[in-house]
């Protein structure tokens, strides 16, 4: 009888230690997966019952942010209230949590929701507080790096161009990246078309699912961030990374060097390459100094010259100044596609290469670091976009520093493009001069304009513009992109100006 008892005794008192080593593995090891999966409505729920932070602008804009709920079982619901100008920026953020549906939240709402939602470990200590204090927990303020007039401008001029235009049948898109050329922080990032991330923020499900698919198979969707993720080819801006390659090779170059400037140039091919409307370069006896094929943007010097530089020479310049360059790409609150230049075996296709076309690719967003490189003398400075975050008690809990990039040229070279920047825009004959004569009026702005074939079937080009101001006295570098924008001068130029414009009328106007 006592053995019977002492063996049931020994089964019992197993059985207690495996429910109990049960318990504990719940607790203490699957419970982070098992409150991550997408069937547990439990972790959605609490999300919601806690006070968003708000996300605002670097002069104090609050772009979005959360109030009480009306109805439902949520506490919060979120708004925007600067709706599709800010998009890009915010991106936006669902009743979904992120591994439910991790494509329902971007923008600094994804890269950020563990400090918004009050759960980073960052706040460990402040919620510590909170909560013997009896505080209801509250998510971090992040605050961003953009300029709310440089950002309303640059949407509402995108907006102005492109609504209701299209390019064979699609709506038309562009975008406008400005950075500070110093720090690397973007003033500004807008892009069209756009959305109102308020039709993302329902608590109806069914209402942000159909939303969201409506949303993204459109075509272009406005979801993607045109100033970051769409490339397009930057025309003759480009010939700011050749014309740096090549002074960079022999230290004796200068801007009054003369280079040969043909029209056409024959290429190795044997086909013929022409500048714009085949215009003569310079005063047409093929011989042309630098600054002015560059303030002419002529195509058959520059193509020439990436010749003898080779693509090798043109894409280690072109790598330093962020196209090729995977770290150009980590921004948080930032997706951004890829800017490419390939070096090609065929010379043919390096000479189209040096001038911008073939299948050289860039954002908007690189439009603005060729600019911001010049500016500031040579040295590239990693965009970012999250300035600081602050808790529910105004302490700062993430800050970020400027960072040094790259350093593609030296300051002599940066001083040769700084001029022939402003040559294209200053000079009688400069490709932006027009413009400039009816526009700038006492600012003095470097800029080079860009005008891409597509390759798309349309005889209508790409417009590309990348600029900085004061010439003499950089505080902002803007890139501008219009697919089917026709001649930069026309279409891309005017919206960099405006945006320019509008961020210097924040400082004081320094001229």
């Amino acid at each position: 009888m006592n053995r019977s008892i002492k063996r049931i005794a020994i089964a019992v008192l197993v059985m207690f230690l495996i429910l109990l080593v049960d318990v504990n593995y719940l607790q203490a090891v699957q419970a982070p997966s098992l409150a991550s999966r997408p069937s547990n409505p439990r972790t959605e729920y609490a999300q919601n019952q806690v006070q968003r932070g708000n996300i605002v602008t670097a002069d104090g804009t609050t772009i979005a942010t959360s109030t009480p709920a009306t109805s439902g079982l949520f506490k919060w619901q979120r708004s925007y209230p600067g709706g599709a100008i800010y998009a890009p920026v915010t991106g936006y953020d669902t009743v979904y949590t992120q591994s439910q549906a991790p494509n329902y939240a971007a923008g600094v709402e994804r890269a950020q929701n563990g400090l918004l939602t009050g759960t980073g470990s960052e706040l460990a200590f402040r919620n510590f507080i909170d909560m013997i204090t009896n505080k209801p927990q509250k998510g971090a303020t992040v605050q961003t790096t953009i300029n709310s007039a440089a950002q309303k401008t640059a949407y509402e001029q995108l907006r102005q161009i492109l609504r209701g235009k299209t390019l064979n049948g699609k709506q038309q898109v562009g975008g406008v990246v400005a950075l500070n050329p110093s720090t690397g922080a973007i003033l500004a990032m807008a892009s069209y078309p756009s959305y109102d991330p308020n039709q993302l923020a329902t608590h109806d499900t069914t209402t942000l699912n159909q939303t969201y698919t409506q949303l993204s198979q459109a075509s272009p969707s406005p979801l993607i961030n045109s100033a970051a993720q769409t490339t397009m080819p930057p025309g003759s801006t480009f010939k700011i990374v050749t014309s740096s390659a090549w002074y960079t090779q022999d230290a004796t170059r200068n801007t009054q060097t003369i280079v040969d400037s043909p029209q056409p140039l024959t290429l190795p091919n044997g086909n013929p390459l022409n500048n714009d409307s085949n215009e003569q370069c310079g005063n047409g006896s093929g011989k042309t100094q630098v600054l002015i094929a560059f303030a002419q943007s002529c195509n058959t010097p520059f193509a020439k010259i990436g010749l003898q530089l080779g693509g090798a020479t043109i894409k280690s310049t072109a790598t330093s100044y962020g196209l090729n360059n995977p770290a150009a790409l980590d921004i948080p609150g930032v997706t951004v596609s890829p800017s490419n230049f390939t070096a090609e075996s065929d010379p043919s296709f390096t000479a189209l290469d040096a001038i911008g076309q073939h299948d050289t690719t860039v954002t908007a967003m690189q439009e603005a670091m060729f600019a911001a490189t010049v500016a500031n003398g040579g040295v590239l400075m990693k965009p970012y976009l999250i300035k600081q975050v602050t808790a529910s008690d105004l302490s700062v809990v993430q800050q970020t520093q400027a960072q040094e990039l790259s350093h593609p040229i030296s300051s002599t070279v940066a001083g040769y493009e700084k001029d022939m920047m402003t040559a294209v825009v200053q000079d009688p004959e400069g490709t932006a001069n027009a413009f400039n004569q009816n526009n700038e009026q006492s600012l003095v702005i470097a800029g080079k304009t860009g005008t891409a074939q597509n390759g798309s079937g349309s005889t209508t080009p790409d417009a590309v513009f990348t600029a900085f101001a004061p010439a003499d006295n950089p505080k902002i570098a803007v890139g501008v992109m219009i697919q089917g924008g026709g001649y930069g001068a026309a279409a891309a130029a005017p919206i960099a100006v405006a945006v320019i414009n509008a961020y210097l009328a924040t400082l004081g106007n320094p001229r």
